[in-house]
């Protein structure tokens, strides 16, 4: 398998393309050569469903395709099991090139490595739940006894253990998805595409069916395309999206690199009314050196000495190993060179909260309410600093200032 550093690639996209006509090789042509969309369809009447899409999947992530309606992100989907057949580019499985497979081949792939979970369910109303749940493993030839195993497994995963024999016509839309989704675990494959899977539901049972899948891939850790039109349902699913407009891929990045750094304007307009207290997180707001105390080198001049350099009245302090150990104001230090001691340790303030890196601007937001220290932000496993939020920057995304206003109050806010 193809790695890209310490990930594994499961899927590789390279310029994929997909143009709906007859004159497609006329439109292909002008399409290398720069022409907009809109001057193709004029000229040769066809339609440019994905344009020169690039990209990696890898093992065990769940990506989020999403966009509007138009934007290409189902045609995108579907060219990935060649429902759709690309018009130029290529799409690698596990370092085969799928665009290249004969129809045997391409059959194996979508029974065996690639199963898809679609928006209307799918399901055979005169077939059972188990049977339903069984389907594929039925087109490749399983014996009944083996498949019907299977189904009953995936199906008791799903949580519909106890309606094998039921009808799809007495079950809610919810629980017809989750049959959807049973059937296309049953088959074992390595990648799940599913395409807008949890649209057609109502929102309460959306929610219900996010978070079932969420806890199915804690549990099992399967590739998943996932393809949205809810920017919501993407932040809440994906390890990381890919942000889509006529065809075109805007953005790809984690929902916190999208947020913080859009690509384009599409992209910011798009992420605006996002909640971002949820999703940015410490490790985008901490100022990464900031001026600290070595308890064992600094003593009370040099504490001093430091502050009046940058112009503030606390910092922290780290002890040999470099571990995380509180603040120092200056007032108590002066005290200290008043009673001519040597030491820092008496006047550090251990009892002040610390944040990791993974903690949310809603997270710490509490953690600030009964002091004016900075956060320190630590390592989870040896409690090294890795650096300060502070207050302001926290003030600035709860309240969400104009992003001009953020970054010079943060370049402030970084002089501490």
């Amino acid at each position: 398998m193809t790695e890209n550093s310490d990930r594994t690639v499961k899927i590789k996209v390279e310029d994929l393309t997909l143009i709906f006509g007859k004159r497609k090789k006329e439109a292909l042509a002008m399409l290398e050569k720069g022409a907009s969309k809109e001057e193709i369809l004029k000229k040769t009447k066809c339609t440019v469903g994905i344009n020169k899409a690039s990209f990696e999947v890898y093992e065990g992530e769940v990506f989020v395709v999403m966009g509007l309606s138009g934007s290409g992100k189902s045609t995108l989907i579907r060219c990935l099991n060649r429902l759709n057949e690309p018009t130029a580019g290529k799409v690698f499985f596990k370092d085969h090139d799928i665009t290249r497979e004969g129809n045997k081949e391409l059959m194996k792939t979508r029974r065996y490595e690639m199963s898809m979970v679609f928006q209307k369910f799918g399901l055979l109303p005169h077939k059972t739940i188990l049977e339903n749940a069984a389907f594929g493993l039925e087109l490749r030839g399983e014996p009944r006894e083996e498949r019907e195993k299977k189904a009953r497994q995936a199906l008791e995963t799903v949580g519909l253990k106890g309606y094998e024999e039921q009808l799809p016509a007495a079950m809610s839309g919810g629980m017809q998805q989750r049959v959807g989704l049973a059937r296309a675990l049953a088959n074992d494959s390595e990648v799940l595409l599913m395409d807008e899977a949890f649209s057609a539901l109502d929102p309460l049972i959306k929610s219900d069916m996010q978070d079932e899948l969420l806890q199915i891939q804690e549990k099992l850790q399967k590739t998943i395309v996932f393809i949205t039109h809810d920017l919501d349902e993407a932040i809440k699913l994906g390890d990381r999206i890919v942000i889509m407009k006529d065809g075109v891929i805007e953005q790809i990045g984690t929902a916190e690199e999208i947020l913080t750094n859009p690509a384009s304007e599409y992209v910011e307009a798009f992420t605006e009314k996002v909640d971002r207290k949820t999703i940015i997180t410490a490790e985008t707001l901490m100022f990464r050196k900031p001026t600290l105390l070595q308890l064992k080198k600094d003593g009370p001049m040099q504490a001093i000495r430091k502050m009046r350099t940058i112009s503030v009245d606390v910092l922290p302090v780290e002890d040999e190993k470099r571990v995380f150990m509180g603040y120092v104001w200056l007032k108590d230090v002066l005290k200290l060179v008043d009673r001519k001691e040597t030491s820092l340790q008496s006047v550090i303030r251990s009892e002040v909260p610390s944040v990791y890196r993974h903690y949310t601007v809603e997270e710490m937001l509490p953690l600030t309410s009964n002091h004016n220290y900075p956060l320190a932000v630590v390592d989870e496993e040896s409690k090294r600093l890795l650096g300060i939020v502070t207050q302001t920057s926290l003030i600035i995304e709860a309240t969400r200032y104009e992003r001009e206003e953020i970054k010079e109050l943060i370049e402030k806010a970084n002089d501490i």
